[in-house]
Formats: C-alpha cells, structure tokens, sequence
C-alpha cells in the first residue's frame, strides 16, 4: 500500500509540474510567422547597434512597421511571445531558426562586399594603368606638336 501512495504521488507531482504556465493566448501566432517576426526585429536590432543615427532620424518606430507587416498588434506579439517563451526547447529551437538565417544573410552579405571589393580593387588598377599610359602619350604628343612647328617654321623660310 505504501508503495501504491508513493506511485500515485510521484504521477500527481509529474502531471502538476507539466501544467501550462502561460494560457495559449486567443490569438496566438503561428510558429513560422512568429519566427519571421523575430528574424525581421533582429535585423532591426542589428541595423540600431551598427547605425543608431540612422534610424532614430526616423519619425515613425521601425517596430511597429514589422508587426504592421505581419498584420499582428503589439499586444499579441507580447503574449505570444510569452506564451512560447515558456516552452523552453520550442523557444530554443526558434532562435536556433533565427540564427541560421542571420548566418545565411551574413555569409550572403560578406561574398556580395569581397566581389565588390574586389571589383573596386580592378578598377583602381585599371586607373592606374591608364593615368600611365596617358603618362607616356604626353609627351609623344608634344614631341608630334614640337615636329610640326618645325615644319611650319621651315616652310616659312623656303
């Protein structure tokens, strides 16, 4: 008997602790949008840590056009957000999403600036070359300048 209290508590205790600490709000954001929201408020974060002038010159808050975008009011965000930051593995498993999305727009930005890069590096030589080739066009101009007045001088005296 003692042994069937000791189960039947230990099942209680088991059953009481997977209780919902946060009620599923009545408009609750699906997973997926709810990762592109938080994908887009990163960025947002990102672009206010790199250029911080940039974006408070704006007279709107950038925030509120990325829950406008994905048709959610801040209120529902929050609870959402709260709802999923209970589920621990749930929540982790989003930011993991998150971070590999930030990982694939960076290595996609970072290839897009070595091209250009290396681009502005040709052009730079390719100036290079031709401020020398001009260099050396100069004075076989002024040698081609300096033979026909002497022609037009020996003309005049003929």
């Amino acid at each position: 008997m003692k042994n069937c209290i000791v189960i039947m508590l230990v099942l209680f205790l088991s059953v009481s602790c997977k209780k919902e600490l946060v009620k599923q709000p009545a408009k609750l954001i699906e997973k997926g949008k709810m990762i592109d929201i938080m994908y887009d408020l990163s960025l947002l974060d990102a672009m206010k840590y790199q250029t911080p002038l940039s974006l408070d010159s704006i007279n709107t808050d950038p925030t509120k056009f990325i829950l406008k975008k994905y048709k959610v009011d801040s209120l529902q965000f929050a609870q959402s957000n709260m709802y999923y930051a209970t589920d621990y593995d749930t929540y982790k498993e989003m930011f993991d999403e998150i971070g590999k999305r930030l990982a694939v727009n960076q290595r996609a930005t970072d290839s897009i600036v070595k091209i250009e890069d290396k681009k502005a590096a040709k052009e730079k030589k390719n100036k290079v070359k031709d401020s020398v080739k001009d260099e050396v066009k100069k004075p076989l101009k002024q040698q081609v300048n300096v033979d026909s007045i002497r022609r037009l001088i020996q003309s005049h005296k003929k």
